[in-house]
């Protein structure tokens, strides 16, 4: 029997960028555990694809075709959903996208399209979701942050840039709707091994690099976040809300000196 503290079953679980990567892994996560998953993405080929992939409990995933960058297609996206299922008890707040470069290299073209979906989008989906919300008087809503927020890596800066803004939309809407019974909270991840980033960990100079930064001594698996997103959306985190969980194996915790030989 399921600790009723951490249950999510029958809950309606939607998921901005649930097609790939940590998204993905997600939505998997909260399917296998007896939620109605709903997962959206630009690409309808994949969406579809990844909706049968992980269609593994009694309830298949929905795939719907949204790009959250773009107002009209997330008021219809959250539409959809409550036509559908009556409500949204939990949001997932995924969508993102980066690129790695030299601050000084970056376009107006490509800092926008960085910022557009990553923060423009974020905000525009925990809107939209929010009002639904607050109509119906209970709701959590739980965003993707990075370790970029603490500690920022070179060449993605306005990823960066993103990152911390999503931190200040958790911070202002937990306050701004903490009375209808929303919660808003974060999670930040470190470095996380999933179909989008495999090929840059499988480099071995790259996994030297992660697993010496990593006082855990190993990448992160998108399962390591499940166990996170689901306490963020049950009654266990009943009077949680504005915060933001690392989940990064240490690596904001601090660092430690080189290891001596001999």
């Amino acid at each position: 029997m399921s600790d009723p503290l951490f249950d999510v079953a029958g809950q309606i679980v939607l998921v901005s960028g649930g097609s790939r990567g940590i998204g993905k892994g997600l939505a998997e996560g909260f399917a296998a555990r007896g939620a109605q998953v709903v997962i959206t993405g630009r690409d309808a080929d994949v969406l579809e694809a990844t909706a049968k992939e992980i269609s593994t409990g009694e309830k298949p995933v929905v795939p719907v075709v949204c790009d959250v960058a773009e107002g009209a297609q997330v008021k219809s996206l959250v539409e959809t959903v409550v036509e559908q299922f009556g409500r949204i008890d939990t949001l997932l707040n995924v969508a993102g996208v980066n690129q790695r470069q030299p601050v000084e290299d970056f376009t107006e073209e490509q800092f926008d399209f960085i910022l557009n979906i990553n923060l423009r989008g974020a905000f525009l989906v925990a809107q939209q979701v929010g009002r639904q919300m607050i109509a119906q008087g209970s709701g959590s809503q739980i965003n993707i942050d990075s370790l970029n927020t603490w500690s920022p890596l070179t060449d993605v800066t306005p990823y960066a840039m993103s990152k911390f803004g999503v931190v200040g939309m958790t911070r202002g809407m937990a306050i701004e709707w903490g009375r209808h019974g929303v919660r808003v909270n974060s999670i930040a991840p470190g470095f996380i091994l999933t179909d989008l980033t495999r090929k840059l960990w499988s480099q071995p100079h790259m996994q030297e690099w992660g697993f010496s930064n990593t006082p855990q001594g190993r990448l992160g698996e998108v399962e390591d976040l499940v166990g996170t997103a689901v306490f963020l959306a049950s009654p266990a985190s009943a009077f949680m809300t504005g915060q933001v969980l690392r989940v990064d194996g240490g690596i904001t915790a601090g660092t430690s000196w080189p290891i001596r030989e001999g």
